[in-house]
């Protein structure tokens, strides 16, 4: 099947695509594996959480993005107080989470004081299907959404907690801005930055 690089506004309809590519994605990354410790469980929880996020949150208030297998979610400025989950997001999220609910809140407080305090869009998440990666794929989403941040004259911030995905931001211009651990045993995330361009 022909893959196209060229990013699309992801729509309601593609959840299921989307979950899918992000199980995908997210399998080995440090913050969801510690978030989602079962490999038995791990692909059916990650597919509710993205799910979840993506129509109650990132759709909503956010840029939503995807190629045939890649996705990203970005969050531009003036929509950084209303991409938040609502009460009904928090519980959904909750009884996906289980007894990993606390940690998760205690992720979430600590990296939202860690956000740097001056206007800046967010790359709120970004992910592609390991077969497409070195497709450009996930490059394309990446400058797409550059793009739109540099229009608007307005940096660009991110969280890491994969050392091996530092490299790719740095090629788009990003630099580590900071380091931190997440409470309770939990991996450590690099906050990067980028200025306009």
């Amino acid at each position: 099947m022909e893959t196209t690089n060229a990013p699309r506004k992801a729509e309601l309809q593609d959840t299921a695509d989307i979950s899918r590519t992000l199980v995908l994605a997210f399998d080995d990354d440090p913050m969801m594996r510690w978030f989602f410790p079962e490999d038995t469980t791990r692909a059916t929880m990650l597919a509710d959480y993205f799910s979840t996020l993506f129509t109650r949150q990132y759709l909503l208030n956010g840029v939503c993005e995807r190629t045939d297998a890649a996705v990203s979610f970005w969050v531009p400025a003036e929509a950084q107080e209303k991409a938040v989950p609502d009460a009904e997001t928090i519980r959904r999220l909750i009884g996906i989470l289980g007894d990993r609910a606390g940690l998760f809140k205690e992720a979430v407080e600590t990296a939202a004081a860690h956000t740097p305090g001056e206007p800046h869009w967010s790359l709120a998440l970004i992910g592609a299907a390991p077969a497409a990666q070195g497709t450009g794929q996930g490059g394309a989403l990446l400058r797409s959404g550059l793009v739109q941040a540099d229009a608007a004259g307005l940096p660009v911030y991110l969280e890491s907690s994969k050392a091996a995905n530092l490299p790719v931001y740095e090629h788009f211009g990003f630099a580590v801005r900071e380091e931190f651990a997440l409470p309770g045993g939990g991996p450590t995330l690099w906050g990067m930055w980028r200025d306009p361009r």
